[in-house]
């Protein structure tokens, strides 16, 4: 039997509610951004997101928050079920929209406390509700490598704290062939981390190639 769902994922830079026209999928969060005064303040990645964070509309935000408090650093290593609800609207039109359905580490929150009236179109709010998780996602296994500029090994905890290091270890880099030699000695480390999270990975090789760009610069300045 061929499988169809493949060949109807749309093509953009975010998970959308047609990404889940196959079904739910449950992901394990490994990075939260926050960028208030944007119009999409949140972005998280997650275990094997392939470049695709989700980007939760204020609406869901307001669920994590209510069901894991307001420190997003402490999403990190929970899970979520996400779904596409067909009646979410968008100019007057039916268009689908990301929710969320279940939640790991909520055994905490009373049961009257997981449902929540939530704007559903201006003007009116909808009644939701939230179910925990029978077992949290198990966490990535990978490890998280990352060589220090100076020499030895940098274990870090989860992908965040990975991406963090990285960039400070590119800025760390004297020169070009400096910032050349750790990207190569590094790469399979980047194999490992693309097991958790693209998105991050791709990212700590776009500051690299930015760095190794303005440092080739000021070599060709100074006549080296």
């Amino acid at each position: 039997m061929s499988d169809m769902s493949e060949v109807i994922v749309p093509k953009v830079d975010q998970l959308t509610a047609d990404h889940l026209l196959a079904g739910p999928k449950t992901i394990t969060i490994t990075r939260v951004d926050v960028r208030p005064g944007t119009e999409q303040p949140v972005t998280i990645s997650y275990q094997g997101g392939d470049g695709l964070p989700w980007k939760p509309c204020k609406s869901m935000a307001r669920v994590l928050v209510a069901m894991w408090g307001p420190d997003s650093s402490a999403y990190v290593g929970k899970s979520v079920t996400l779904f596409r609800d067909p009646s979410v609207t968008w100019g007057g039109l039916e268009v689908g929209g990301v929710r969320v359905s279940h939640m790991s580490h909520i055994d905490h929150v009373p049961p009257a406390l997981r449902s929540m009236a939530l704007t559903a179109k201006k003007g009116s709010k909808k009644a939701f509700r939230v179910q925990p998780m029978a077992a949290p996602v198990a966490a990535p296994t990978a490890r998280l490598i990352v060589i220090k500029p100076a020499g030895g090994e940098y274990a870090a905890p989860d992908i965040g704290k990975w991406q963090e290091a990285c960039e400070r270890a590119i800025k760390a880099m004297p020169d070009a062939p400096a910032l050349g030699k750790w990207r190569t000695d590094m790469a399979p480390h980047f194999m490992a981390a693309e097991h958790v999270d693209v998105g991050a990975v791709d990212h700590v090789q776009g500051v690299a190639q930015r760095r190794l760009d303005e440092l080739a610069d000021a070599m060709k300045e100074a006549g080296q």
